[in-house]
Parts: C-alpha cells; sequence; structure tokens
C-alpha cells in the first residue's frame, strides 16, 4: 500500500500562492520514493499579486488556483480528514502566510484559517508527521503553538523572533539542511527563505519528503 501524503497547497505563485518550485519538487520527491499525493486546498478568496510587476489587484479563489499545480487532482481542504492521510506537507510562498493564515501581515498575532488549523491539529493529535517548507512552519507554528513546536526558516532573525513570540521554538538551518521536531513530529526546512536557486533548494526539501515517509 503506498503511503499517502496531503500536499496543503496556498494558490500558485510566489507572491500570493504556493511557491511553483517548492510544490512540484514535493510531489516530484513524494512520486519518487513511492507515495500518493493528495493535494488541497482552502476554498477562499485572496488578494492576487501580478508576478511581473508585483502590483496587486483584484481577487481570485485559492482552491482554484491551486488546482494548476495539482492537474485539477484537488480537494477542498474542508472535506479533508486526518484519518485520510499518514502524513501532511505544507509548501511554503507566500500564499502560506497570507492565505493560510494571516502571518504575513500580523505576525505573532496571526489568525489561522480555521480548517488549516484544525487539519494541523487532527495530524498532531493522531501522532502523523507534518512537513514545512520555507514560510510555511510560520503558520505552523502559530496553529500548533500550544504544542510549543520547534521549526526553522533559515535565518531570518525578524521571522524567527515572531515566530517564537508565538510559543514555538525556532532553530536556525542551512538551506540543504531539515530540523525535526521529533516531540511533535514536524519536520522543516528553509528553502526560497534561502535559496538561492531550484536546486539549492531541492535538496532541503528531497530530505525532508524522506524524513516525513520515514516517520510514518
Amino acid at each position: 500500500m503506498a503511503k499517502k501524503v496531503g500536499v496543503l497547497l496556498s494558490g500558485c505563485g510566489v507572491f500570493d500562492g504556493a511557491e511553483i518550485h517548492e510544490s512540484v519538487l514535493t510531489l516530484l520527491f513524494l512520486d519518487k520514493a513511492g507515495a500518493e499525493a493528495i493535494c488541497m486546498a482552502p476554498d477562499t478568496e485572496f488578494e492576487v499579486v501580478n508576478h511581473l510587476t508585483q502590483t496587486s489587484g483584484g481577487k481570485r479563489n485559492v482552491l482554484t488556483e491551486s488546482a494548476r499545480i495539482a492537474r485539477g487532482n484537488i480537494r477542498n481542504l474542508k472535506d479533508v480528514k486526518a484519518s485520510e492521510m499518514d502524513a501532511l506537507i505544507l509548501p511554503g510562498g507566500f500564499g502560506a502566510a497570507k492565505n493560510l493564515s494571516d502571518f504575513a501581515v500580523k505576525g505573532p498575532e496571526a489568525t489561522v484559517q480555521p480548517d488549516v488549523k484544525r487539519i494541523l491539529e487532527e495530524m498532531l493529535s493522531a501522532g502523523k508527521p507534518v512537513g514545512a517548507i520555507c514560510i510555511a512552519p510560520a503558520t505552523v507554528a502559530k496553529a500548533l503553538a500550544d504544542k510549543k513546536p520547534e521549526v526553522t526558516i533559515g535565518t531570518d532573525a525578524g521571522t524567527a523572533a515572531a515566530i517564537e513570540k508565538t510559543g514555538a521554538k525556532h532553530k536556525s538551518c542551512s538551506v540543504d539542511m531539515i530540523h525535526i521536531d521529533q516531540k511533535n513530529k514536524i519536520v522543516s526546512t528553509p528553502a526560497y527563505m534561502l535559496g538561492p536557486g531550484i536546486k539549492d533548494v531541492a535538496v532541503g526539501i528531497e530530505k525532508l519528503v524522506n524524513q516525513v515517509l520515514s516517520m510514518i
């Protein structure tokens, strides 16, 4: 039986959604390891950013945009339960801190989208591993603050300080490394929080995927 791993997307594009390289690398390494990916996203609206000019304007739907990365094979997060999967991975991109929570705007005072919080709490309660990439660990840290999770977003002091204000612990990490919170079964890697390129982020993401799978 193939291991089933949820991939929680937040749109499509680094400035307003899921980081496409990080998402595709996650899907690639899951497939290479023989795991089945279950893509999901919340059915909510978000403010669009033009990726050419980096100006914003207009609204789109997170689930509809995420379906681009999933090639249409995606589910509404509200219909997904932890019992359906063995692990969950959250790629980064600004959407992970804008659409899955509002950490990008409010930092430690952020609120997490209700179904994102629910699925993360369900996974931890069931003792199932969670992987978080790039800025996604900030949303995971806020959602699970009462569990005092350990995460990394790399070495950015401001973001690390905001994460620690939620009650989580931040660990500095290089792009090719992962941090493992053994107690909570949370694995994180900096990816494009450090970069600089796709080959660099791929190293940490592959380690994260393999570590998450090994914890199932």
